[in-house]
């Protein structure tokens, strides 16, 4: 059994606080949904190293914004702003194509909360599509980059929304039960942390570790299709009680960047993060932890090679 992994940081550290001392000279990282959210806030994390960052964002015009904000904020104008539309596999496949060079950070960070059922021109559900699938196309898409970094992290954003449900993996895109927000936008989370534990298990030879976290809520344009009451819904669904504990998106990016960037966590991953430590497991009645379901070795597996057939 691996001992369970702590830092001096927690629920109430910042991105700039994690990073500290940390020097990214020469390091080269992509932040998807660099433009919004927590994105941003990781992304300037990385610049204020020293980090070359490139935003990989739907949004070109918001991304160019938040470009000059970050340079203008760290002083580093090594920050790049590319198109990438994760719905897509086509795009998801033409940036990776035209990647050059090794990379050394990929934060998987850009995602689609509880929106209402819709598919993609593929027929895949759009929570799915955009969560998992189009951030394996990208990953995968970039493994030959990742590996001529030599020790290359990959940072998988999920939540404790993983908690709603399992990779349903005999009705993936609800084509045959009911259409539930919660429980769709619940199994892409639970494959980005299924995703982190085979990538490592694949390509840690190459030197590429991957790890999945919980930022914790953060409010965001993430949260633009719930409410409040939404959100206490899905807590109590789990039987977690009492008002939702919000982080600012410096504190929300903190576990982001402390798996992205600390000497603590070098060469470690398949492991899933909240607070800027590892979590235990979930307890029941509780919205902290991971679920056995997600750290599933065989689950891993399988929903690797369907991530592979589906797109092929």
């Amino acid at each position: 059994m691996s001992t369970r992994i702590t830092t001096p940081f927690d629920a109430t550290s910042t991105a700039a606080e994690v990073v500290a001392g940390v020097d990214l000279t020469g390091r080269r990282a992509i932040v998807t949904g660099g433009a919004s959210g927590i994105g941003v806030e990781t992304a300037r994390a990385l610049a204020g190293a020293g980090a070359e960052v490139t935003l990989a964002v739907r949004d070109l015009a918001a991304g160019g914004r938040t470009a000059d904000d970050i340079v203008a904020s760290t002083g580093n104008k090594q920050i790049h702003v590319v198109h990438l539309d994760l719905a897509d596999p086509a795009s998801a496949a033409g940036f990776a194509a035209a990647w050059e060079g090794p990379l050394h950070i990929l934060v998987n960070n850009a995602g689609v909360m509880a929106s209402p059922l819709t598919r993609t021109p593929q027929g895949w559900e759009l929570q799915f599509a955009t969560n998992h699938l189009g951030h394996f196309a990208l990953t995968t898409g970039l493994h030959r980059a990742l590996a001529e970094a030599g020790g290359a992290r990959v940072v998988s954003v999920s939540s404790a929304g993983h908690l709603n449900s399992p990779v349903v993996f005999e009705d993936i895109h609800f084509e045959r039960r009911p259409y539930e927000p919660w429980q769709a936008y619940g199994q892409s989370k639970t494959a980005n942390i299924l995703f982190a534990l085979e990538l490592t298990r694949r390509w840690a030879d190459d030197g590429v570790y991957a790890n999945s976290l919980m930022p914790g809520a953060i409010r965001t344009n993430l949260q633009r299709h719930i409410t409040e009451e939404d959100l206490l819904a899905m807590r109590a669904r789990t039987g977690g009680t009492g008002a939702v504990p919000w982080k600012t998106t410096d504190q929300g990016a903190a576990t982001s960047v402390l798996l992205a960037t600390s000497p603590l966590v070098d060469k470690i991953g398949g492991r899933y993060f909240e607070d800027c430590a590892e979590a235990g497991p979930n307890q029941p009645g509780t919205r902290a932890g991971v679920a056995a379901y997600a750290l599933d070795p065989d689950a891993a597996e399988r929903l690797w090679q369907v991530s592979v057939d589906t797109l092929s």
